[in-house]
């Protein structure tokens, strides 16, 4: 099992640090808040400085080139298909363009592969998920491609791009849209038309549901801050920490990332003395590190800086405060292997927050079946994990940008199911089905909350050394089972959004404290 799990890391990791770039130019999307500045914030100080200033991130990159896919598939006169009224026209929020552009076919990799698997489809192509598929159907209602949407991570092009395909195109379902700006806008389209129903691709930021709250618009996957839910628990209490110096990008996403951690580990007891917050782009994190308390004087560190950034930021760090010691620090989903090849092996010991999937050393028989069901449904997919050329199909649906999608293709599925593939009368059966639905997914059981955001379960993993081949390389620890929105009370529709002061440094009974499901050698013990 090792020498298997061992491959499969060496797979990814090999493309890991170029999609992390990508990643950190695009979470934020466009609206980034207060980018131009970097703060450091303790108990009595929240005063930018101007110790850098922001470069231009958001450009697209090379794996960014559009595609044909953002032309409709299996259209007939002005967008309409053979479904007919009767059936569902199902339209896909991809991303073809900019930062997160790299990524245009595993999203959609992701929703056909759920029709392959629920809903009796074929793939139109054997090597590309960008063709579609033909023949589903659920309950003897069939299901259509209109057309894939082209986003490339900012309000108004997905604005666009959903409004052609709902209003040009005639779809009457939407899967989509990637990114959290993205998400916010399609919220509030969804919001004004009530009667199109519409599933999250894997947009992370909170505002699409606990803000927008609109009836008709589901997302079953989690938000950035749900993906740290748990760490602070291990790291106060299993590891010892009671004081945490905290460093995240000053944009939306960091915010956000960062605001999990802090609700984690000041709810279980632990103090955040020290936020520091450079600006999103920063490449010498000098001025930013001296901000940081010394290793003497602090139980760790928990960084939110992404892409490069990552790498930068602890190369100052090194510089400033000494060499690393693994144990006293973490990261949110950008802590990987790689890390060590520039840093060397002083990482290991790094907590790391999750992610939508679980990483690959868990292999459970669903897991297992899941991926096994990619491969077997194409011969290669060129996934943004493999560069953009063809490779294995499971490489691509382990990430948690397939799997967001897949989970929307399901959840559809099933909610289809659950009104006989009736969807007349507005949708209005098959939103209250969705809004009901518990899914028993590969990667854990997904159910939604009040404002329709998914309860999902996560894992937390740690860089370690590889016995057999001395290598950093990355193990889950724990799965956090059951995370919803609220956090256990930090965030609900009527607090501000994760910002530099917020959430407080508070103490709360968090449901999954003490609840953690330990994972010994990738297999869950609970």
């Amino acid at each position: 099992m090792t020498s298997r799990r061992t491959a499969s890391r060496s797979l990814v990791v090999a493309s890991m640090l170029s999609i992390l770039v990508l990643l950190a130019a695009a979470c934020g999307g466009a609206d980034t808040t207060e980018s131009g500045t970097g703060a450091a914030t303790t108990d009595d100080t929240a005063e930018p400085t101007d110790a850098a200033e922001p470069t231009d991130t958001a450009e697209p990159t090379d794996a960014a080139e559009p595609t044909d896919a953002a032309e409709p598939t299996d259209t007939g006169e002005d967008g309409d298909t053979a479904a007919g009224d009767d059936g569902v026209r199902l339209g896909i929020l991809g991303e073809c363009e900019g930062p997160f552009g790299g990524f245009h076919e595993d999203v959609v990799g992701g929703v056909v592969l759920a029709m392959v698997t629920q809903a009796g489809a074929t793939t139109n192509s054997p090597t590309s998920a960008l063709d579609g598929f033909s023949d589903a159907s659920v309950a003897g209602t069939p299901i259509e491609v209109v057309g894939i949407g082209c986003g490339d991570d900012t309000p108004d092009t997905i604005i666009r791009e959903v409004r052609r395909l709902v209003e040009q195109l005639d779809a009457n379902v939407v899967i989509g849209p990637l990114s959290g700006d993205e998400g916010i806008a399609v919220a509030e389209y969804a919001s004004a038309n009530p009667e199109i129903t519409f599933l999250s691709g894997i947009a992370g930021s909170q505002e699409p549901t606990l803000e927008v709250q609109a009836p008709n618009y589901f997302r079953f996957h989690g938000d950035g801050a749900i993906w740290n839910a748990g760490l602070g628990d291990i790291l106060h209490n299993q590891e010892g920490w009671d004081t945490v110096a905290v460093i995240a990008d000053d944009y939306s996403f960091g915010h956000t990332s960062a605001a999990g951690f802090i609700a984690d580990f000041c709810g279980v007891g632990g103090e955040v003395v020290t936020r520091v917050f450079p600006p999103l782009g920063t490449t010498d994190y000098s001025s930013f590190v001296q901000q940081l308390p010394n290793p003497d004087e602090v139980d760790g560190y928990f960084w939110v800086v992404g892409g490069t950034g990552t790498q930068a930021a602890l190369e100052a760090f090194v510089n400033s405060k000494g060499d690393l010691t693994g144990d006293q620090h973490a990261g949110n989903l950008f802590f990987n292997p790689d890390l060590a090849s520039a840093l060397g092996p002083g990482i290991a010991g790094a907590y790391v927050g999750g992610f939508a999937t679980l990483p690959g050393d868990v292999q459970t028989p669903e897991i297992q079946e899941y991926l096994a069901s990619a491969d077997e449904t194409w011969e290669s997919l060129p996934g943004a994990l493999t560069g953009n050329e063809p490779g294995d199909p499971s490489i691509a649906a382990a990430f948690g940008f397939f799997y967001g999608y897949y989970s929307a293709g399901v959840a559809l599925v099933r909610g289809l199911e659950a009104v006989d593939g009736d969807i007349s009368g507005g949708q209005e059966a098959l939103q209250a089905a969705l809004s009901e639905l518990t899914l028993d997914l590969p990667y854990g059981q997904i159910s939604l909350d009040e404002n329709r955001s998914g309860i999902v379960d996560l894992g937390i993993s740690r860089l370690v050394l590889d016995e057999e081949t001395d290598e950093v390389v990355q193990e889950t620890v724990a799965i956090i089972p059951q995370v919803d929105q609220s956090f256990g009370g930090t965030f609900s529709d009527s607090t501000p959004p994760p910002g530099r002061d917020f959430p407080p440094c508070e103490e709360r009974d968090l449901p999954w404290e003490g609840n953690a499901i330990p994972v010994v050698d990738g297999v869950p013990q609970g």
